[in-house]
């Protein structure tokens, strides 16, 4: 690998702000003390403007190269800083001091990333041109991406194109994986309320059961993704709550159903959710019953433009080699960096994780994938992740201006 060695010469103290920021997890919209440590590092190390406040808790950093930003090309890079409502059953010296709260995601390594990018290249500044830092909340639950985008993002701070990364565990150190076209789904929720007629236990005749309808169009749903899309085209339809009843003895009066639906196309999404509704609500009448039905669409897909993809690839393939920069997977995950992604051309990448073996004693049982209570993120990737951000800023201002 060709890493950046001023990255690399400050391994240990970027583990030790990583591992700071995992020991103090914030939620979505709640991340002061992570945008505290965010904009005091980035004043201490010579960002030129750091701003505040973004998209309610969000951050940008305006670094400018050896002229000024005179140029006036801009590059966007992306990092995330929220945590997740989970309890860490890790006891390693670092482990999060905030009951129900854990960076299970990686997010304290990818700002710990962005960090190092903007500490090496404000020492430098051996670009022409603007870097726009971006550090985002709530991207785990509270779209944070759209909200800073709603808040003037690309307005008050343009950019030419947009980049972000994430890790991905069980893919090795070392690799890098990107492709063009979707790469991450489109997140989907929906929530089927059936109203029946509640009754005695033991004369189900006198009333109507929503349970055994529900059951019923559990089963149904599952046709619409193997019979009515077609076979080429991703889709799951997961239904993964059903709550009905409060006693043994009672058919209740109503059951709700509720679950995801997960797509890379908007018009494979139209049709689920059209047959969706025509397939509860005629279940429902056929026996007599009726539904109340609410879809709601969470974040697009992520798609990875073409243009800004290949450029990617090229500047990447310095940093790994060609070898180890991998084709990308799509994955029925969702990223709200999709909306960045829709409003400028960009591209996201994973990084490679590795297998787990980087936890430290007091790891727990568990495997260290994402939204695992026992995951932590391998700082051995740090230097990686800044040098890959640092060769895109330079790659990219040093090209010609897009048209």
């Amino acid at each position: 690998m060709n890493l950046i060695q001023d990255i690399v010469a400050q391994a240990a103290a970027l583990t030790a702000i990583r591992r700071d920021i995992h020991a103090h997890p914030e939620l979505c919209f709640e991340e002061h003390r992570t945008a505290d440590l965010v904009a005091r590092k980035l004043a201490e190390w010579g960002v030129d403007e750091v701003h505040r406040g973004v998209g309610r808790t969000g951050v940008v950093g305006l670094l400018h190269g050896r002229d000024g930003g005179a140029s006036g090309r801009r590059i966007g890079l992306r990092a995330d800083m929220d945590a997740l409502p989970m309890q860490e059953i890790n006891t390693f010296a670092h482990a999060s001091q905030t009951p129900g709260k854990m960076h299970a995601c990686g997010h304290d390594g990818h700002t710990t990333m962005l960090l190092a990018t903007a500490q090496h290249l404000a020492r430098h500044r051996d670009f022409d041109g603007t870097v726009v830092l971006l550090f985002q909340p709530a991207e785990e639950l509270g779209g944070g991406a759209q909200v800073m985008i709603d808040d003037g993002l690309f307005q008050r701070f343009p950019v030419e194109a947009v980049f972000g990364m994430h890790n991905w565990p069980g893919m090795a150190v070392g690799q890098i994986a990107l492709s063009p076209g979707p790469i991450m789904a489109s997140t989907n929720e929906f929530k089927i309320t059936i109203h029946g007629r509640g009754c005695h236990g033991a004369m189900p005749h006198l009333g109507v059961d929503p349970v055994p309808i529900a059951c019923q169009l559990v089963l149904a749903l599952q046709t619409i993704v193997s019979r009515n899309t077609k076979p080429i085209d991703a889709a799951v339809l997961s239904v993964t709550m059903i709550y009905a009843g409060e006693a043994t003895n009672v058919a209740p009066d109503h059951c709700e159903i509720q679950g995801t639906v997960r797509t890379f196309r908007t018009d494979v999404l139209d049709l689920i959710e059209a047959r969706m509704k025509e397939v509860a609500e005629h279940t429902c009448a056929a026996h007599q019953a009726r539904c109340d039905f609410r879809f709601t669409r969470n974040y697009p897909a992520t798609v990875n433009e073409p243009t800004a993809t290949a450029f990617a690839r090229q500047a990447l393939a310095d940093v790994v080699g060609p070898a180890n920069l991998i084709a990308q997977e799509p994955t029925m995950g969702a990223e709200d960096f999709s909306y960045m992604l829709q409003a400028r051309p960009g591209a996201y990448f994973f990084i490679g994780n590795g297998d787990g073996l980087h936890r430290e004693g007091g790891h727990g049982e568990g495997p260290c994938v994402l939204h695992n209570t026992s995951y932590d993120f391998n700082d051995e990737l740090l230097p990686l992740g800044a040098s890959a951000f640092a060769q895109l800023v330079r790659r990219w201002l040093a090209q010609p201006a897009q048209a």
